[in-house]
């Protein structure tokens, strides 16, 4: 099995790296936080002192990183993986990104002979740390079938999009759907309360019929209706990747009203629901 490294340890990045430990695989992992760093050795995860040690070693790298933005910077920057990778050296990036920093990165590392997959994921800290995450995949058949093993003890469901970049656009749409799903579902259950019904039972019933999502199936009964709100997925995180979605937007030169009244509420959110707040709050706006 290919050795793997892992950039940015995190919630997700350390599910990630524990799955693909217990999976038989060599990990050896990198955080710019010492803490996480430190956290992660005690678990037995084998930790590099900089990104350059971690290219060294690994045959495959995976990103885990927060923003568009941070890929940027571990990819191109000062001391990154295209200064350090070897050629042959296959980056996995699992990072909520937006496309064309996709593409524009690819196209780098390409030049150094360092090829690049967008395997954005859903399924939370859990999911990784179980090892049961989606993964919308954007990359050539060969890359994606390379990276294939080391994706399955990561996941349990993996679609390959398309080319490079199809991963991290189809994940913001995906997000852009869950953040406006949260807010017609927090709707539906004021409508039930007002009518009488019971929202709960109310939702047993639309999750039988037509008008049911992944929210009401999904964070209605496990996150929302007992008040747990422990998702491990912030509201600055989902604020950011709407965010996204409106810059893919922007930058496609569309006009998508329902997806601007979501992101408007979204943004209008931070005036009462604070950063670091579970993302499923913005029910309570």
């Amino acid at each position: 099995m290919p050795s793997v490294g892992i950039i940015g340890l995190g919630n997700m990045g350390r599910g990630m790296a524990l799955s693909l430990k217990r999976g038989g695989h060599a990990v050896i992992g990198f955080d710019a936080a010492a803490e996480t760093r430190l956290k992660l050795a005690q678990e037995g995860i084998e930790i590099a002192g900089d990104i350059e040690a971690v290219c060294a070693r690994a045959e495959i790298v995976i990103l885990s990183l927060p923003t568009a933005s941070i890929v940027e910077t571990v990819v191109a920057g000062e001391g990154g993986v295209a200064a350090h990778g070897k050629p042959g050296l296959l980056v996995v990036d699992t990072s909520t990104s937006h496309p064309e920093t996709t593409r524009k990165l690819a196209q780098l590392l390409a030049s150094k002979e360092i090829a690049l997959i967008d395997a954005p994921v859903s399924g939370g800290p859990k999911g990784a740390l179980a090892g049961t995450m989606t993964m919308v995949i954007g990359g050539t058949d060969g890359d994606v079938a390379r990276a294939m093993p080391v994706l399955e003890s990561m996941s349990a469901k993996r679609v390959h999009i398309g080319p490079v970049g199809a991963g991290h656009a189809t994940k913001i749409i995906n997000n852009l759907l869950c953040a406006a799903h949260l807010l017609t579902a927090a709707e539906a259950v004021r409508l039930a309360k007002a009518s009488g019904i019971d929202p709960e039972r109310m939702l047993d019933g639309i999750n039988a019929g037509s008008g049911r999502s992944g929210v009401t199936q999904v964070n209605y009964p496990t996150w929302i209706f007992n008040d747990a709100f422990d998702s491990g997925f912030t509201m600055k995180l989902m604020r950011k990747d709407v965010r996204l979605a409106t810059e893919l937007i922007d930058g496609l030169g569309l006009s998508l009203p329902l997806a601007s009244e979501t992101a408007r509420l979204w943004a209008k959110s931070a005036e009462t629901i604070g950063d670091a707040e579970d993302f499923n709050r913005i029910v309570e706006l």
